[in-house]
Protein backbone atom coordinates (compact mmCIF):
# COMPACT_ATOMS: atom_id res chain seq x y z
CA UNK A 1 0.00 0.00 0.00
CA UNK A 2 1.34 3.43 -0.92
CA UNK A 3 1.63 6.21 1.66
CA UNK A 4 0.84 9.93 1.75
CA UNK A 5 2.97 12.12 4.00
CA UNK A 6 1.58 15.43 5.21
CA UNK A 7 4.23 17.91 6.30
CA UNK A 8 2.01 20.28 8.20
CA UNK A 9 2.65 24.03 7.87
CA UNK A 10 4.03 25.70 11.03
CA UNK A 11 4.03 22.36 12.88
CA UNK A 12 6.92 20.11 14.01
CA UNK A 13 5.12 16.93 12.94
CA UNK A 14 4.42 14.80 9.91
CA UNK A 15 1.36 12.63 9.42
CA UNK A 16 1.57 9.40 7.42
CA UNK A 17 -1.59 8.02 5.79
CA UNK A 18 -2.15 4.72 4.03
CA UNK A 19 -3.55 5.24 0.54
CA UNK A 20 -5.88 2.57 -0.80
CA UNK A 21 -6.54 4.57 -3.95
CA UNK A 22 -5.81 7.96 -5.49
CA UNK A 23 -9.24 9.04 -6.73
CA UNK A 24 -8.21 12.39 -8.18
CA UNK A 25 -5.05 14.39 -8.69
CA UNK A 26 -4.97 17.74 -10.45
CA UNK A 27 -4.06 21.38 -10.25
CA UNK A 28 -6.31 24.44 -10.24
CA UNK A 29 -5.28 28.02 -10.88
CA UNK A 30 -4.54 28.33 -7.15
CA UNK A 31 -3.42 25.00 -5.72
CA UNK A 32 -2.78 21.29 -6.11
CA UNK A 33 -5.87 19.18 -5.41
CA UNK A 34 -5.91 15.50 -4.51
CA UNK A 35 -8.54 13.07 -3.27
CA UNK A 36 -7.40 9.78 -1.75
CA UNK A 37 -9.09 6.88 0.00
CA UNK A 38 -7.73 5.81 3.40
CA UNK A 39 -8.85 2.57 5.12
CA UNK A 40 -9.80 4.42 8.35
CA UNK A 41 -10.79 7.96 7.32
CA UNK A 42 -12.41 7.10 4.01
CA UNK A 43 -12.08 9.73 1.29
CA UNK A 44 -9.77 12.65 2.10
CA UNK A 45 -9.51 16.04 0.41
CA UNK A 46 -5.94 17.34 0.20
CA UNK A 47 -4.94 20.83 -0.97
CA UNK A 48 -1.26 21.63 -1.55
CA UNK A 49 -0.37 18.42 0.31
CA UNK A 50 -2.33 19.46 3.42
CA UNK A 51 -5.36 17.44 4.57
CA UNK A 52 -8.52 19.57 4.58
CA UNK A 53 -11.31 17.13 5.40
CA UNK A 54 -11.94 13.43 5.77
CA UNK A 55 -15.23 11.58 5.45
CA UNK A 56 -14.90 10.11 8.92
CA UNK A 57 -14.40 13.24 11.03
CA UNK A 58 -15.26 16.36 8.98
CA UNK A 59 -18.38 16.99 11.05
CA UNK A 60 -16.39 17.87 14.19
CA UNK A 61 -14.79 20.83 12.43
CA UNK A 62 -17.76 21.96 10.36
CA UNK A 63 -20.23 21.80 13.24
CA UNK A 64 -17.96 23.66 15.67
CA UNK A 65 -17.00 26.35 13.15
CA UNK A 66 -20.65 26.96 12.30
CA UNK A 67 -23.03 26.38 15.17
CA UNK A 68 -21.41 28.41 17.93
CA UNK A 69 -22.08 31.71 16.15
CA UNK A 70 -25.36 30.48 14.68
CA UNK A 71 -26.69 29.70 18.17
CA UNK A 72 -25.21 32.83 19.73
CA UNK A 73 -27.22 34.94 17.27
CA UNK A 74 -30.91 35.25 18.22
CA UNK A 75 -32.31 34.99 14.68
CA UNK A 76 -29.73 34.42 11.90
CA UNK A 77 -31.10 35.06 8.42
CA UNK A 78 -28.19 36.14 6.20
CA UNK A 79 -24.75 34.52 6.39
CA UNK A 80 -21.50 34.88 4.46
CA UNK A 81 -19.34 31.75 4.21
CA UNK A 82 -15.86 32.46 2.89
CA UNK A 83 -13.74 29.52 1.78
CA UNK A 84 -14.76 26.00 2.61
CA UNK A 85 -15.14 24.94 -0.98
CA UNK A 86 -16.07 21.46 0.23
CA UNK A 87 -19.43 22.91 1.28
CA UNK A 88 -19.46 21.56 4.82
CA UNK A 89 -20.10 24.91 6.51
CA UNK A 90 -22.85 25.75 4.02
CA UNK A 91 -24.50 22.43 4.84
CA UNK A 92 -24.40 23.22 8.56
CA UNK A 93 -25.67 26.81 8.16
CA UNK A 94 -28.70 25.57 6.23
CA UNK A 95 -29.75 23.38 9.16
CA UNK A 96 -31.07 26.56 10.77
CA UNK A 97 -34.67 27.14 9.66
CA UNK A 98 -34.38 30.93 9.93
CA UNK A 99 -31.81 31.12 7.11
CA UNK A 100 -32.93 33.10 4.08
CA UNK A 101 -29.63 33.72 2.27
CA UNK A 102 -26.12 32.26 2.24
CA UNK A 103 -23.38 33.96 0.24
CA UNK A 104 -20.87 31.19 -0.46
CA UNK A 105 -17.64 32.94 -1.46
CA UNK A 106 -14.86 30.67 -2.71
CA UNK A 107 -11.85 31.79 -4.70
CA UNK A 108 -11.19 28.36 -6.23
CA UNK A 109 -14.19 27.01 -8.12
CA UNK A 110 -12.42 23.73 -8.79
CA UNK A 111 -12.55 22.83 -5.08
CA UNK A 112 -16.34 23.15 -5.19
CA UNK A 113 -16.53 20.97 -8.31
CA UNK A 114 -14.26 18.27 -6.91
CA UNK A 115 -16.11 18.23 -3.60
CA UNK A 116 -19.49 17.85 -5.30
CA UNK A 117 -18.05 14.94 -7.24
CA UNK A 118 -16.30 13.08 -4.42
CA UNK A 119 -17.93 14.37 -1.19
CA UNK A 120 -21.66 14.67 -1.99
CA UNK A 121 -22.70 14.29 1.65
CA UNK A 122 -20.49 17.26 2.60
CA UNK A 123 -21.43 19.51 -0.33
CA UNK A 124 -25.13 18.60 -0.15
CA UNK A 125 -26.26 22.19 0.52
CA UNK A 126 -24.30 23.95 -2.19
CA UNK A 127 -27.13 23.81 -4.74
CA UNK A 128 -29.82 24.94 -2.30
CA UNK A 129 -31.77 27.91 -3.79
CA UNK A 130 -30.90 30.02 -0.74
CA UNK A 131 -27.19 29.73 -1.59
CA UNK A 132 -25.55 32.23 -3.91
CA UNK A 133 -22.07 31.15 -5.02
CA UNK A 134 -19.49 33.87 -5.61
CA UNK A 135 -16.20 32.79 -7.22
CA UNK A 136 -13.91 35.54 -5.97
CA UNK A 137 -11.66 36.68 -3.15
CA UNK A 138 -13.65 36.80 0.07
CA UNK A 139 -11.95 39.97 1.28
CA UNK A 140 -13.04 41.79 -1.90
CA UNK A 141 -16.60 40.54 -1.55
CA UNK A 142 -16.95 41.79 2.03
CA UNK A 143 -15.22 45.11 1.28
CA UNK A 144 -17.82 45.87 -1.40
CA UNK A 145 -20.81 45.31 0.89
CA UNK A 146 -22.73 48.55 1.43
CA UNK A 147 -25.32 47.52 4.03
CA UNK A 148 -24.96 46.19 7.58
CA UNK A 149 -27.34 43.28 6.94
CA UNK A 150 -25.26 40.16 7.58
CA UNK A 151 -25.89 38.11 10.72
CA UNK A 152 -22.76 35.95 10.62
CA UNK A 153 -19.51 35.83 8.68
CA UNK A 154 -17.82 32.43 8.82
CA UNK A 155 -14.29 31.94 7.51
CA UNK A 156 -13.31 28.41 6.50
CA UNK A 157 -9.93 29.10 4.93
CA UNK A 158 -6.90 27.00 4.25
CA UNK A 159 -3.89 27.61 6.52
CA UNK A 160 -3.14 31.28 7.14
CA UNK A 161 -0.59 31.61 4.36
CA UNK A 162 -0.66 32.52 0.67
CA UNK A 163 -3.93 33.77 -0.80
CA UNK A 164 -5.77 33.08 2.48
CA UNK A 165 -3.76 35.76 4.29
CA UNK A 166 -6.09 38.51 2.99
CA UNK A 167 -8.74 37.11 5.35
CA UNK A 168 -6.68 37.92 8.43
CA UNK A 169 -5.86 41.62 8.07
CA UNK A 170 -7.14 44.66 10.04
CA UNK A 171 -8.72 45.97 6.83
CA UNK A 172 -10.69 42.76 6.35
CA UNK A 173 -11.82 42.64 9.98
CA UNK A 174 -13.05 46.23 9.66
CA UNK A 175 -15.01 45.37 6.51
CA UNK A 176 -16.58 42.44 8.34
CA UNK A 177 -17.63 44.61 11.27
CA UNK A 178 -19.18 47.15 8.89
CA UNK A 179 -21.35 44.55 7.16
CA UNK A 180 -22.67 42.89 10.33
CA UNK A 181 -25.99 43.57 12.00
CA UNK A 182 -25.78 44.73 15.63
CA UNK A 183 -26.11 41.16 17.01
CA UNK A 184 -23.94 39.81 14.17
CA UNK A 185 -20.92 37.58 14.78
CA UNK A 186 -17.68 36.68 13.04
CA UNK A 187 -15.73 33.44 13.40
CA UNK A 188 -12.58 31.95 11.92
CA UNK A 189 -10.24 29.12 12.78
CA UNK A 190 -6.82 30.22 14.07
CA UNK A 191 -4.83 26.99 13.94
CA UNK A 192 -3.70 24.97 17.00
CA UNK A 193 -3.11 26.07 20.58
CA UNK A 194 -0.39 23.42 20.82
CA UNK A 195 1.72 24.48 17.85
CA UNK A 196 0.49 27.94 16.86
CA UNK A 197 -0.12 29.75 20.14
CA UNK A 198 1.57 32.95 18.97
CA UNK A 199 -0.65 33.02 15.87
CA UNK A 200 -3.76 32.45 17.99
CA UNK A 201 -2.82 35.41 20.20
CA UNK A 202 -1.89 37.59 17.22
CA UNK A 203 -5.31 37.19 15.63
CA UNK A 204 -7.08 37.76 18.94
CA UNK A 205 -5.16 41.02 19.31
CA UNK A 206 -5.92 42.08 15.73
CA UNK A 207 -9.63 41.46 16.25
CA UNK A 208 -9.59 43.39 19.54
CA UNK A 209 -8.41 46.45 17.61
CA UNK A 210 -11.64 46.32 15.57
CA UNK A 211 -14.36 44.60 17.62
CA UNK A 212 -15.47 45.47 21.15
CA UNK A 213 -15.86 41.80 22.09
CA UNK A 214 -13.47 39.01 21.09
CA UNK A 215 -13.31 35.50 22.48
CA UNK A 216 -11.77 32.08 21.89
CA UNK A 217 -13.12 28.55 21.84
CA UNK A 218 -11.56 25.24 20.89
CA UNK A 219 -12.35 21.75 19.62
CA UNK A 220 -10.42 18.52 19.24
CA UNK A 221 -9.82 17.77 15.54
CA UNK A 222 -7.91 14.53 15.00
CA UNK A 223 -6.64 15.22 11.48
CA UNK A 224 -5.39 18.79 12.02
CA UNK A 225 -1.82 19.30 13.29
CA UNK A 226 -1.76 19.96 17.00
CA UNK A 227 -5.30 18.56 17.31
CA UNK A 228 -6.39 21.25 19.83
CA UNK A 229 -7.93 23.58 17.24
CA UNK A 230 -8.72 27.20 18.07
CA UNK A 231 -11.55 29.41 16.80
CA UNK A 232 -11.55 33.21 17.12
CA UNK A 233 -14.99 34.74 17.46
CA UNK A 234 -15.91 38.44 17.56
CA UNK A 235 -19.02 40.58 17.82
CA UNK A 236 -20.18 44.16 18.23
CA UNK A 237 -20.93 43.45 21.89
CA UNK A 238 -22.97 40.27 22.31
CA UNK A 239 -21.10 37.45 24.05
CA UNK A 240 -20.83 34.33 21.87
CA UNK A 241 -20.80 32.25 25.05
CA UNK A 242 -24.53 32.90 25.49
CA UNK A 243 -26.96 30.75 23.51
CA UNK A 244 -29.80 32.92 22.21
CA UNK A 245 -31.04 30.77 19.32
CA UNK A 246 -32.76 27.76 20.88
CA UNK A 247 -33.66 26.19 17.55
CA UNK A 248 -32.95 22.48 17.41
CA UNK A 249 -30.69 21.11 14.69
CA UNK A 250 -29.48 17.65 13.81
CA UNK A 251 -25.80 17.41 14.76
CA UNK A 252 -23.41 14.57 15.45
CA UNK A 253 -21.21 16.44 17.93
CA UNK A 254 -22.35 20.00 18.60
CA UNK A 255 -24.81 20.60 21.43
CA UNK A 256 -25.62 23.50 23.73
CA UNK A 257 -23.50 21.86 26.42
CA UNK A 258 -20.56 21.48 24.02
CA UNK A 259 -21.03 25.13 23.01
CA UNK A 260 -20.70 26.38 26.57
CA UNK A 261 -17.81 24.11 27.50
CA UNK A 262 -15.78 24.80 24.36
CA UNK A 263 -14.78 28.33 25.42
CA UNK A 264 -11.42 28.89 27.08
CA UNK A 265 -11.98 29.64 30.81
CA UNK A 266 -11.69 33.39 31.37
CA UNK A 267 -8.75 33.12 33.73
CA UNK A 268 -6.85 30.97 31.26
CA UNK A 269 -7.79 33.34 28.44
CA UNK A 270 -6.35 36.31 30.33
CA UNK A 271 -3.13 34.43 30.99
CA UNK A 272 -2.94 33.40 27.35
CA UNK A 273 -3.29 36.99 26.16
CA UNK A 274 -0.59 38.12 28.62
CA UNK A 275 1.62 35.35 27.23
CA UNK A 276 1.92 33.81 30.68
CA UNK A 277 1.02 30.28 29.60
CA UNK A 278 4.11 28.18 29.01
CA UNK A 279 3.91 25.25 26.63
Amino acid sequence: MIKFTERAPYAPVEYLYDVEEILYKGKSAFQDIMVIRNPYYGKMLILDDVVQITERDEFFYHEMLTHVVMHAHPNPKKVIVIGGGDGGVVREVLKHKTIEKVYFVEIDEEVINISKRFFPSVSSGVDDPRVEIKIMDGADFVAKRKAADIDAVIIDSTDIIGFARSLFTPEFFTSVKNCLTDPGLFVTHTESLHFHKDMVIEIQEALKNVFPLVDLYTAAIATYPGNWWAFAVASKGESPREIRNKGKIKAKYYSHEVHQQSFIPRGMYERLMKRELEW
